[in-house]
Order: C-alpha cells, then sequence, then structure tokens
C-alpha cells in the first residue's frame, strides 16, 4: 500500500515547492494531478509559472471533477495533486455533506491505492474573516476537508514561511 503524505499552509508558504521536492527524491515515475484552471489572465501566469518549475518527465493530468477516478487510473506511481483548495472550490455548488461523503470517497481511494499520494491544500482558518456568507461557508468545508486528510494522512506537513513541520512526529512524541 502506498501513503498519504498531506502538505498544509498559507498562501506562499512554500507548500508547492516542497511538494515537488518530496515527490522528486521519491525516485518514482511522477503523475502530476493539477486543479486549477486558466480562469483569467492572473491565473494563467501562476499556471504556466508552475508549469515551469515541474520536471519534463512527469505526466500531468487536469482535474475539475472525480479526483478519485483519476486517482484510481495512476498506479504504483507517485501522485502529487495540487491543490485539493482549489478542487473543494469547484464542488461548492453541492451541499455540504455531499462534499464531505465524496472527500472521504477520495481518502478510500488513496488508502487502497499502491501510489504513494502527496496533496497540497491551504490552511484558510487563520486568516482573514471572510465578508460573505459563500466564503465563510467555503473556509468552513475546506476547513473540514483538511481535517480529514491530516487524520487521514500518514505524514501530515505545515508549512511556515518556507520550513516544513512533521505534525505527525510531533504528534506521536507527544503521546509516548
Amino acid at each position: 500500500m502506498g501513503k498519504l503524505i498531506f502538505i498544509l499552509g498559507g498562501a506562499r508558504s512554500g507548500k508547492s515547492s516542497f511538494a515537488l521536492k518530496l515527490a522528486q527524491k521519491s525516485g518514482k515515475k511522477v503523475t502530476f494531478i493539477a486543479t486549477a484552471t486558466p480562469i483569467d489572465s492572473e491565473m494563467k501566469e501562476r499556471i504556466k509559472n508552475h508549469k515551469k518549475v515541474r520536471p519534463r518527465g512527469w505526466k500531468t493530468i487536469e482535474v475539475k471533477n472525480n479526483l478519485d477516478k483519476k486517482i484510481e487510473q495512476e498506479e504504483n506511481k507517485m501522485i502529487l495533486i495540487d491543490c485539493l483548495t482549489i478542487y473543494i472550490s469547484y464542488l461548492m455548488d453541492l451541499p455540504e455533506t455531499r462534499i464531505l461523503e465524496h472527500t472521504k470517497k477520495i481518502i478510500k481511494v488513496i488508502k487502497k491505492s499502491r501510489s504513494d499520494i502527496i496533496v497540497v491544500s491551504n490552511e484558510v482558518g487563520c486568516g482573514i474573516h471572510p465578508e460573505n456568507k459563500l466564503g465563510r461557508d467555503y473556509r468552513d468545508i475546506l476547513g473540514k476537508v483538511n481535517q480529514i486528510f491530516a487524520w487521514s494522512a500518514d505524514e501530515f506537513y505545515i508549512m511556515f514561511a518556507n520550513v516544513p513541520i512533521n505534525i505527525k512526529n510531533l504528534w506521536k512524541k507527544s503521546k509516548q
């Protein structure tokens, strides 16, 4: 069975570059699952810059839905999903219960997979309080999704100013 590595951090915390390094160090064939879509010129530029830093031999799949099915198709590899934050935003027209059910389904698929899987997500609960209901709902749902991934992960890192902190190791040491 593969393992789940969850990387959480704020904007510009270094989570994507840390995830890239972990995937490269694995020595496995890497499939990069990208969730961002080029909806405007700023996002097009961000995507272009992200593509530049990815090694050429990596397979890239762009996903807006059915993440669980894409994971099932990639076996015996290193899969890097960047990022869960944007993926969940595509699901916001669904009721919260459906989003959380879908999240649990993704976790089940990950746990059955023979691939190691790195999942990147944003910590949105530490920032500015959203001004509107949709923003608050999104923050709350993503927070719950992040909790599910964090508890399910074999390794869980939080990023601060490009410094990874292995939360699962700290938690295990505190239990000894």
